[in-house]
């Protein structure tokens, strides 16, 4: 195996599709622990960190290759940070978008708009292989409010329901470029970049 591929935690075609248009100046490829039959870690952490490092150590150990753990998700204020570490299997299927969103809206149903505050969070942490002692972990904060209905089609998770104030639309009507200038992911991978450009980690 080449030098420089890392293994992303995740199988998430739209995760994978940005970690590679952002670390691919550096020629690094990224490919998701599916290719190599990765059984998914246990998220058993109470933190989007602890979950992080869990799911790159866990494919680590299973590939022998570096690897990022991503773990983000939605904080909606009036919700008390709900769904958080949960977003991914917030209305209980685990990636079932519409339905997470659905019930995201249901919640906030009849929620004054200054009450409809939330954050995008991601945290990403790499780990050399299995027994690194220090993980490098990044963390990327979004900032925006939960809409009253689903509005645009791309992106994906909890973008369509994500008002994006200073483009004045939501995550899901924005362009990949913007997205990618503006995310949480985007964030926390341009630290990631930063370190990988400045230290010798592979």
């Amino acid at each position: 195996m080449m030098k420089n591929t890392i293994v992303l935690a995740s199988d998430n075609a739209g995760k994978i599709q940005e970690f590679n248009e952002m670390l691919h100046e550096l020629g690094i490829e990224v490919k998701p622990q599916g290719e190599f039959n990765v059984t998914e870690a246990e998220e058993t952490g109470l933190t989007f960190i602890e979950n992080a490092i869990l799911k790159a150590r866990n494919a680590c150990a299973q590939t022998g290759l570096p690897a990022i753990g991503d773990d983000s998700g939605i904080e909606v204020d009036y919700l008390q940070g709900a769904p958080g570490i949960y977003s991914a299997r917030f209305a209980g299927e685990h990636g079932n978008n519409a339905a997470n969103n659905d019930l995201l809206l249901e919640k906030m149903q009849g929620v004054p708009t200054e009450q409809r505050s939330a954050r995008f969070q991601c945290v990403l942490a790499f780990m050399r292989h299995e027994n690194d002692p220090t993980p490098l972990v990044f963390q990327g904060t979004w900032e925006g409010s939960i809409l009253t209905e689903i509005q645009g089609k791309h992106g994906f998770g909890y973008d369509p329901v994500f008002y994006v104030a200073d483009r004045d639309c939501s995550a899901a009507m924005l362009t990949k470029d913007e997205k990618n200038s503006l995310s949480h992911r985007s964030i926390a991978l341009k630290q990631l970049l930063d370190a990988l450009r400045t230290r010798d980690l592979l």
